[in-house]
C-alpha cells in the first residue's frame, strides 16, 4: 500500500512535534517553512526580557528534558529557543524542512462523488513560493494530508481601526506593532526606542513586558505610558507555580465537563462555591501584593472568569516598582485618536495631547485571519470564522477533509496540549483508530461550547477548551489511541499529584 503523503505547514512547535511523531509512526512528513533555517516559531524572534509564562516542568516534551544547565523555573527566550533546537535535531526533524518555502495556498481536490470527511481519495494541492528565488514560478505539490501549524501570535497584527484622519497617517511619529519591535531584535530595538517618549498599547504579556523594558532602558527622563482599554489580572510567577502544583484531578472534578454523567455533573455543581473562593482568594491576594486600588487597576471580572477565556499574563517582578518610580505611566481609554504630536484619549480629563514619539501597538494577532489566508476556498475559509464551537479534538474540524490544525488550541502549557494533539494525530494517520461520524463530532464540539461558556462568559474563545480541562482532554485522546489515561501508581496520586507531560510518555 502506497504510504501517505503528508505536508505540514511551519516549522514551530507545532511543526516539529507533528513532524516527529508522524515520522514515528512511519510517515516521511515534508515541512514547508518560510524563513531561512529557522526553526521555533515565535521563539526564534521575541523581545529580550521574554520568559516563560508556565514552569518549565509543564513547558517540556514528555520524551526530551530540559537540560541541567537550564536550572531557572521560567527560562528566558533564548533557553526556549535553544531546547526547541536541540528537540529538532534529537531526532532528526531538520533533513524534513524545506526552509525558505512560503506556502502560499492549499486547494482541496475531493475524489469523483466523495461525500465523507476524511476519506483517503481526495488530495490537497500545497502552493509554495520560493522566497531565495521569488522570480520562479511557485511550485505545487500533492499531500493526501495537510497539518497547518501556522501559529497563533504572528503573522497577521491587530490593529485598532480609526475614522479617517484620525489614524497613524496623522501622526509626525513612529507606529509600529510589537511584532515588528521583536522581529528587530536587541539591539536594534533598544537603539530604536531610546530617549524617545514611547507609548505601548494593550495590557497582555507581550505589552507589559514591553514597557517594563523601555522603563528599564530610559528611566523617568523618557517615562514608557502603557495606554489600555481593559484591565486583566496579572500574577508574579510565585502564584504561577502554586497553581501549576494543583493541577491534578480533584482540581478538575470541580469543573462541569461535556457529555459529564448525572453523578459527575453533582459533583460539580456541589463542589461550585470551591470555585470560588478560589477566585476570590486569588484577587484579594493580588489587590494585596500589588497596589491595584492606587492605580485603578482592579479589574471588573473575576479572576476565573478570565483564566477561562486563556488570558494569562505573568507580570515582570519589577513592574509596579517602575511605575512607582515613574519610569511606566499607565492610562486607561475605551478609544483614542491619533493628532500630530501624539494621541487623544477620550477618557483622559487632560483635553491636550498625549504627546509621544513612538507608539507600539501590542493589540495581538488575527489568528482566524491568518488561518483562513491561507485556504484557496472560500468554503473553508467560512469554516473557521462561521464557527464559534471548538475543533474537535482540539484540531479537527469535521467538514475540511484530510486536514488538522496543530498549535490552535490555547493552554496552561502549549507545548504539551500540542504534544498529545500530534501524538492524537499519528495514531489517527496510522489507521490506529477512526473519527466518528461528522454529526457526532459536531455534536461534541458544541457540547464543549456550551460548556466552557459557563466559565468564560463574555470573554469565551473557541480555542480554550483545555485551559481548565487539560487532564480530561488527555483522556479523551488516550482513550481514541487506546491509551490508559490513567498514568500514575495508586489512587492518592492518581487523584492529588500534578500531571505533567513526563506522564505522558505514550
Amino acid at each position: 500500500m502506497e504510504e501517505k503523503r503528508i505536508g505540514i505547514v511551519g516549522a514551530g512547535i507545532s511543526g516539529l512535534l507533528a513532524c516527529k511523531h508522524a515520522m514515528e509512526k512511519g510517515f516521511t512528513p515534508t515541512i514547508f517553512e518560510a524563513r531561512d533555517g529557522v526553526v521555533g516559531g515565535v521563539w526564534s524572534e521575541t523581545i529580550a526580557s521574554t520568559r516563560l509564562q508556565t514552569p518549565k516542568d509543564h513547558y517540556s516534551f514528555s520524551d526530551f528534558p530540559w537540560p541541567d544547565s537550564v536550572t531557572d523555573i521560567f527560562p528566558d527566550h533564548t533557553q526556549v529557543s535553544d531546547y526547541i533546537v536541540s528537540y529538532a535535531v534529537r531526532y532528526n526533524i531538520l533533513p524534513q524542512i524545506r526552509f525558505n518555502s512560503k506556502v502560499v495556498s492549499v486547494h482541496y481536490q475531493p475524489a469523483n462523488e466523495e461525500k465523507a470527511a476524511f476519506s483517503c481519495n481526495g488530495k490537497w494541492s500545497v502552493v509554495v513560493q520560493n522566497l531565495k528565488h521569488p522570480e520562479n514560478p511557485n511550485e505545487v505539490y500533492e499531500f493526501d494530508f495537510v497539518v497547518l501549524c501556522i501559529g497563533k501570535f504572528s503573522g497577521v497584527p491587530r490593529i485598532p481601526r480609526f475614522a479617517m484622519n484620525k489614524g497613524p497617517e496623522v501622526f509626525d511619529g513612529k507606529v509600529i506593532h510589537s511584532m515588528d519591535y521583536a522581529a528587530m531584535g536587541n539591539f536594534r530595538a533598544a537603539e530604536f526606542i531610546k530617549n524617545k517618549r514611547v507609548t505601548v498599547v494593550g495590557f497582555q504579556k507581550s505589552a507589559v513586558d514591553i514597557a517594563t523594558e523601555i522603563a528599564r532602558l530610559n528611566g523617568t527622563r523618557f517615562p514608557c505610558t502603557l495606554l489600555h482599554r481593559t484591565v486583566h489580572w496579572t500574577v508574579p510567577e510565585a502564584l504561577v507555580k502554586l497553581l501549576f502544583t494543583n493541577l491534578n484531578r480533584f482540581s478538575e472534578f470541580l469543573i462541569h465537563k461535556p457529555q459529564e454523567s448525572f453523578f459527575i455533573w453533582l459533583l460539580a455543581l456541589l463542589a461550585s462555591p470551591l470555585l470560588w473562593v478560589f477566585s476570590k482568594a486569588v484577587e484579594s491576594y493580588l489587590k494585596w501584593i500589588y497596589p491595584l486600588k492606587k492605580h485603578n487597576m482592579v479589574p471588573d471580572h473575576g479572576f476565573l472568569e478570565q483564566i477561562s477565556s486563556c488570558k494569562f499574563t505573568v507580570l515582570p517582578a519589577d513592574f509596579y516598582s517602575k511605575v512607582a518610580e515613574g519610569n511606566i505611566v499607565l492610562k486607561q481609554s475605551r478609544t483614542f485618536s491619533f493628532c500630530k504630536t501624539g494621541l487623544i484619549l477620550q477618557d483622559d480629563d487632560d483635553a491636550s495631547p498625549l504627546e509621544t514619539d513612538v507608539v507600539i501597538f501590542a493589540t495581538g494577532y488575527e489568528s482566524d485571519e491568518k488561518l483562513c489566508s491561507i485556504f484557496a476556498s472560500n468554503h473553508f475559509k467560512n469554516r473557521i470564522t462561521g464557527s464559534s464551537a471548538p475543533l474537535y479534538r482540539g484540531c479537527i474540524d469535521p467538514h475540511i477533509p484530510q486536514l488538522a490544525i496543530l498549535g490552535y488550541s490555547e493552554s496552561p502549557a502549549i507545548l504539551h496540549t500540542t504534544e498529545m494533539q500530534s501524538k492524537w494525530l499519528a495514531h489517527f494517520l496510522a489507521g490506529r483508530f477512526g473519527l466518528p461520524k461528522v454529526s457526532e463530532m459536531e455534536e461534541d464540539s458544541r457540547g464543549w461550547e456550551k460548556c466552557l461558556q459557563k466559565y468564560a462568559g463574555r470573554h469565551y474563545k473557541r480555542a480554550c477548551a483545555s485551559v481548565l480541562l487539560q487532564i480530561h482532554c488527555n483522556d479523551q485522546l488516550c482513550k481514541d489511541m487506546n491509551c490508559n489515561p490513567r498514568r500514575k501508581n495508586g489512587f492518592f496520586s492518581e487523584m492529588f499529584c500534578p500531571y505533567s507531560p513526563v506522564d505522558y510518555r505514550i
